[in-house]
């Protein structure tokens, strides 16, 4: 459940617990492969008058590739998240916040998780520190052995 009604927090704080598939629309165009599921839970509660604070936590493992050899490595996602929606005007200058209208009826967090999300995936993985890389010349993977190419002369 990422999307609140709004009369819910008037009785108080409303958890959030939802688990977003891999091939939910909200995760389009990203530049990642989740494994299974991204569990996204928190808590949204009022904080002001037309303003919001959801605290929440996305845990999952995503695939990326390795920076230098290309393989296929499994990526922890352990992200802490606090997200202030608002309905203030001059709120909306500031980037960590999130504008809603002061008529909406819903605070939508899916955004939210999706931007938190991206930012919790770090843009360069690598398989193992010491990874050999590709050969720039054949394209062989160097993690497994020298390839056959010759040495490159000096200029």
């Amino acid at each position: 459940m990422l999307r609140i009604d709004r009369r819910e927090l008037r009785a108080g704080p409303v958890e959030t617990d939802a688990t977003v598939s891999a091939d939910d629309p909200l995760l389009g165009g990203l530049a990642l492969r989740l494994e299974g599921g991204l569990a996204v839970s928190g808590r949204l509660q009022q904080a002001g008058h037309g303003d919001y604070l959801w605290r929440g936590r996305l845990a999952g493992t995503a695939r990326a590739e390795c920076r230098r050899c290309l393989a296929e490595v499994p990526v922890a996602i352990a992200a802490d998240v606090d997200v202030l929606f608002s309905a203030d005007p001059d709120a909306g200058d500031d980037p960590s916040v999130y504008p809603i209208a002061e008529a909406a009826t819903h605070v939508d967090v899916g955004e939210a998780v999706r931007e938190e999300l991206a930012l919790a995936v770090p843009p360069y993985v690598l398989c193992r520190d010491d990874c050999a890389g590709l050969c720039p010349r054949c394209g062989a993977d160097l993690n497994a052995g020298p390839c056959g190419c010759t040495p490159a002369e000096p200029n």
